[in-house]
């Protein structure tokens, strides 16, 4: 949205066009008629777009019989925001949108007024200049809103807790439990089954994850279940998903996977 934004400051109306609402779209098409790069990204566009209406055509959005079965690949599913900004996104997939740029900061006259952004003699190829970086990654999988990639990680945070309250608890095991379930028979029965797994899912949530990360965590806190049973140690823990806060307890013998014979 940004480059979208640079590129179509103070675009002439002929580089535009008359008729054309999408001005992005006027732009590569006329650009594209002498640069070579810029023709490549404007024909892989108009197979998409004609790929994602061929989608819309079928019912259910199933593909056509000649499809099926085939080795090509399957049309590629883009959200409202990609197709609003397939040009630029194509070419930045591509890893070519810095050329096609660059290009047109050495030809903005034919394209931009002279108080253009792109005609800038300094702001022009700084732009360019700044794309080569983002044309150079390989956008596999692209991030969505509820990644957290970039907060630190759940060993980070338990370790820094660690390290801080190292001088107010003595008791504090200096080594954290492993995380990990040994199931202690074998069995087979599905209950113990049922009881492992969502035992094995719970101690890898306390990792970083695409769903939820771990924003606190601690150790050996006590939990009394009855009045007349002992306060149980366990492992506390505060977890963040896209929508909601979700605090966590879990017995440090089940940490351990060594729940032995207690209830």
């Amino acid at each position: 949205g940004v480059v979208e934004a640079c590129l179509l400051h103070m675009l002439k109306r002929r580089a535009a066009g008359f008729l054309r609402t999408d001005k992005v779209a006027a732009l590569f098409t006329k650009v594209g008629k002498t640069c070579a790069i810029a023709g490549d990204v404007c024909k892989k566009v108009q197979e998409l777009q004609q790929q994602v209406e061929s989608r819309k055509n079928q019912p259910n959005g199933q593909e056509p019989l000649k499809r099926q079965g085939s080795t090509t690949s399957k049309t590629p599913v883009l959200t409202p925001q990609a197709v609003k900004h397939i040009w630029v996104r194509t070419a930045l997939i591509e890893k070519v949108l810095d050329k096609i740029v660059q290009y047109i900061v050495d030809n903005c006259s034919k394209y931009y007024e002279k108080e253009a952004l792109l005609a800038d003699p300094v702001c022009g190829p700084i732009l360019a200049s700044l794309l080569v970086g983002p044309c150079a990654l390989e956008y596999t999988k692209l991030k969505t809103a509820d990644h957290y990639w970039t907060d630190p990680s759940a060993d980070e945070l338990v370790q820094r807790h660690r390290i801080h309250g190292a001088h107010g608890r003595q008791d504090s095991p200096s080594k954290r439990p492993a995380l990990g379930i040994r199931k202690r028979h074998s069995s087979g029965s599905k209950s113990e089954d049922r009881f492992a797994a969502s035992a094995r899912e719970y101690v890898e949530s306390l990792h970083q994850n695409s769903r939820t990360h771990l924003l606190y965590g601690k150790n050996n806190v006590l939990v009394q279940p009855k009045d007349d049973l002992e306060a149980i140690p366990g492992y506390l823990s505060l977890h963040q998903s896209a929508d909601s806060l979700t605090l966590k307890w879990t017995p440090n013998q089940l940490m351990n996977g060594t729940l032995g014979d207690s209830e």
